[in-house]
């Protein structure tokens, strides 16, 4: 500890993220925003997720390079320059390139001296930042937020994965993660400290007029990210279209990894597809919603997770609609629902749904955590870090 820092500072990050900073906000966004904004000697570099232009060609999407080091757009309380932004570029796939993880932990490096950070504490969503962990013994915590060793992966992207985690289980000073069921799986290997995730509980509460791209009539609602990992598109379809002339199903989040014929049947379906929001604005979307909707697929990997929509979906106090999945299933004020009858409780759920409010929720807020807090937990675990002399 150098002269002038206090021994409950966090200092100098570098978050390996699996999400790019921009206006669909996650956990990363929220945790790294309230860190700083708790702690003045906090500065975070953000590397987000390699540019791919070859993938972006084979996807027929405009090829570009990353964007490198550049700083993040004005944050409400958090000073111009303490959260810097990096891109890197991935030009080649790992398939023809095996060195491509050594490479992009190399460009890290280099942000980093650029950026002028000074000892920092690697924090790791993304597994592929194991290569960061090896490259540079900087001190490191591990946030798992998906149990990917679930996913539905190639043979060689799955051996990828279970080597990556192998090496930050064993090599991290803190492992945190976000679900009991993470907990339950995680914590076999070695100790670990649960963040969930949270809501920012006043914004969610307060009044918002009902957005304009919103369908006339009534509303069943998704907000999140619409992907094949998760997302069960056939159960979607089927739910549009036994609400069809009672109700648009709407869809507010992005939408990735789709097939063509899917969006085609969506579209078919009646689906309203609205695509991604800015983050300030997704309360309003949940807010005049008759009913909010969960139409995930259940496996072992949706087992693993904690939707940030469980606490965003409490907060607004709407009537909700879930397959049983994690969180969700063990919600006393939610409607639990598997694939063959979930259609029929949305139904249901409309028949009973009481008009949105466009006042301020008057009554007891719920008890759910908040971005807050949770970061104030990361700060610990931060600091723990950066004290623990793990290899």
């Amino acid at each position: 500890m150098t002269r002038g820092e206090s021994a409950a500072a966090v200092g100098d990050v570098v978050f390996l993220s699996l999400e790019r900073w921009d206006d669909v906000w996650r956990r990363n966004q929220y945790l790294v925003a309230e860190l700083c904004r708790a702690d003045p000697t906090a500065r975070v570099l953000f590397v987000e997720p390699a540019a791919d232009p070859l993938h972006r060609l084979s996807r027929r999407s405009t090829p570009r390079p990353g964007r490198g080091l550049r700083a993040a757009p004005d944050l409400d309380g958090i000073a111009s320059g303490r959260v810097l932004l990096h891109e890197p570029t991935k030009w080649l796939p790992r398939r023809v390139d095996p060195h491509v993880d050594a490479r992009l932990a190399r460009s890290v490096e280099r942000a980093v001296a650029r950026a002028g950070l000074r000892r920092p504490v690697l924090w790791v969503n993304d597994p592929s930042g194991a290569a960061v962990v090896r490259r540079t013994g900087w001190p490191a915590l591990y946030d798992v937020t998906d149990d990917w060793l679930a996913a539905d992966r190639s043979p060689a992207e799955h051996a990828r994965l279970v080597d990556d985690e192998a090496t930050l289980l064993d090599r991290c000073a803190e492992v945190t993660v976000c679900s009991t069921g993470l907990v339950a799986r995680k914590g076999t290997v070695r100790d670990v400290t649960l963040v969930t995730n949270g809501v920012d509980l006043d914004r969610y509460r307060a009044a918002h007029e009902r957005p304009a791209d919103l369908p006339a009539g009534r509303v069943a609602l998704y907000a999140g990210t619409v992907h094949p990992d998760r997302f069960d598109v056939p159960l979607l379809l089927a739910t549009a279209r036994a609400l069809a002339g009672r109700a648009s199903v709407v869809l507010v989040g992005p939408v990735v990894d789709l097939a063509p014929h899917e969006h085609a049947e969506l579209a078919r379906a009646g689906v309203v597809v609205l695509g991604p929001r800015p983050w300030t604005t997704v309360p309003a979307y949940l807010r005049h919603a008759d009913v909010l909707l969960v139409p995930h697929v259940v496996d072992a990997f949706t087992d693993s997770l904690d939707p940030i929509k469980l606490y965003e979906y409490r907060a607004v106090g709407r009537p909700v609609v879930s397959t049983p999945v994690a969180g969700f299933r063990d919600d006393p004020q939610v409607r639990v629902a598997d694939a063959g009858s979930f259609p029929a409780a949305v139904r249901a759920a409309l028949d009973d749904a009481p008009p949105p409010r466009v006042a301020r929720l008057d009554d007891d807020p719920p008890d759910v955590p908040t971005w807050r807090g949770q970061a104030a937990l990361m700060r610990d675990a931060l600091r723990r870090t950066r004290t623990s002399r793990r290899p």
